[in-house]
């Protein structure tokens, strides 16, 4: 099997993308209040539909989407409205997408046949890393954290985070899956999947880290036994259209 995974960032943002994305997204767009964070979605729906429309061979303009959320699915009263992960439609049927975005990093990963999952975190000390780790490690996870030297600890949380949201977004469930039912093993390790408790969980489940930079921990997921071949490419020549 092979994934393509396509990188950018915000600063490739330009007027000209946002014509690339349906009512929704647009509207979307629009609520975002810090430019930034308008300028991150945007690159990364516009990819999203650049690269499918590569390798569906069509108009990029002509790319639709379903979303679908599984954690609605189990839920008596799911959220009205469209969400979740996006499942290429129409003539790019049969590819599969997933889409991050964290600080400077914009990361769209693309196969055909194969649900996936991409994350991208940017690491920042800044952030209440044991509280943090309280909500979306398991009890071994946090010993293993802890034993990491101090400065070594916010880019081994946010290690953890990106693999396993990696993981729950390759099924569709998202952080309602629980950050805590999936466990992986210690980041200083190659990324491995050691326990997942959710009553349907994938039988086969493959997942490696990515190399984002050194401020950024990032990783892909596949539901097949793999291997899985990735190879890394540069939005910035989509991106300009």
């Amino acid at each position: 099997m092979n994934c393509d995974v396509w990188w950018a960032g915000p600063g490739q943002a330009i007027d000209a993308l946002l014509g690339l994305l349906d009512d929704r997204e647009r509207e979307r767009h629009g609520r975002f209040r810090v430019q930034a964070d308008r300028d991150r979605y945007v690159v990364a729906h516009a990819l999203a539909r650049l690269t499918v429309a590569r390798a569906a061979g069509c108009d990029p303009r002509d790319v639709a989407f379903t979303l679908r959320c599984r954690g609605c699915e189990r839920r008596p009263d799911p959220r009205p409205e469209p969400h979740g992960k996006p499942r290429p439609a129409g003539t790019a049927e049969g590819l599969e997408i997933s889409i991050s975005h964290s600080g400077a990093r914009v990361v769209v990963a693309l196969a055909r046949g194969v649900e996936i999952g991409v994350d991208v975190e940017e690491v920042s000390g800044s952030r209440d890393i044991d509280g943090l780790a309280e909500y979306a490690l398991t009890d071994p996870e946090r010993a293993d954290l802890a034993a990491l030297p101090e400065a070594d600890r916010a880019a081994g949380f946010f290690g953890y985070w990106a693999r396993k949201e990696a993981l729950l977004k390759s099924t569709g469930d998202g952080l309602s899956g629980g950050l805590a039912n999936v466990a992986v093993n210690a980041p200083t390790e190659p990324a491995e999947v050691t326990a997942w408790n959710l009553p349907d969980a994938p039988e086969h489940v493959w997942l490696t880290d990515l190399d984002a930079g050194p401020a950024y921990r990032a990783a892909l997921a596949a539901l097949t036994p793999g291997p899985v071949a990735v190879t890394s490419h540069d939005g910035a020549q989509l991106l300009a259209l």
